[in-house]
């Protein structure tokens, strides 16, 4: 089985797909931004950078995430476009929180103030919706298409793997 999670930065989909990867045992692909920076010893600011104006960036992360998740029978893709990307998951999550949820979490993740990382992810939302409707004319507000879509805000990420695996098992993929 593969399973895809997308949603925004801030929303749960590191913490929920590594609970799920776990509790399903799963292979669990998450290999991000940040990776690849290490990878290339870049800072993610500065990749974040080049990739604004360099679409090879995205395009070799997209295409290294999803080959990961086609490696093992059965994954978890969490990346932001896992559920555009991962053509043949068996089952598809969009995360969605509130701007001020999503920037609290990043906070409390990457320090600075509130009011920083608010216009941060504010920012990095716009530039990253507006690459992926220029490379792949995806946009990542529009996910109705998904399987599930669960609003985090006042859940914890078990609570949010709890709705998913009760979503999959009303499915019949897993018993």
């Amino acid at each position: 089985m593969r399973i895809a999670v997308s949603g925004l930065s801030g929303c749960g989909n590191t913490s929920t797909s590594g609970i799920l990867a776990q509790r399903l045992g799963l292979t669990l692909v998450n290999f991000t931004f940040r990776n690849l920076a290490t990878e290339k010893g870049l800072t993610f600011e500065e990749l974040s950078q080049m990739a604004e104006v360099d679409d090879s960036i995205d395009k070799e992360l997209d295409f290294r995430q999803v080959q990961m998740a086609m490696e093992s029978k059965n994954s978890i893709l969490a990346s932001r476009l896992a559920i555009w990307m991962l053509k043949d998951a068996d089952f598809k999550v969009f995360l969605e929180a509130s701007d001020k949820v999503r920037s609290s979490r990043i906070q409390k993740r990457e320090g600075g103030t509130f009011q920083e990382q608010f216009e941060k992810t504010q920012i990095r939302d716009r530039l990253n919706r507006d690459r992926y409707l220029r490379i792949y004319g995806i946009d990542n507000s529009c996910y109705d298409f998904a399987d599930l879509v669960v609003q985090t805000d006042n859940l914890t990420a078990n609570e949010v793997a709890d709705k998913i695996v009760v979503a999959i098992k009303s499915k019949g993929l897993i018993i």
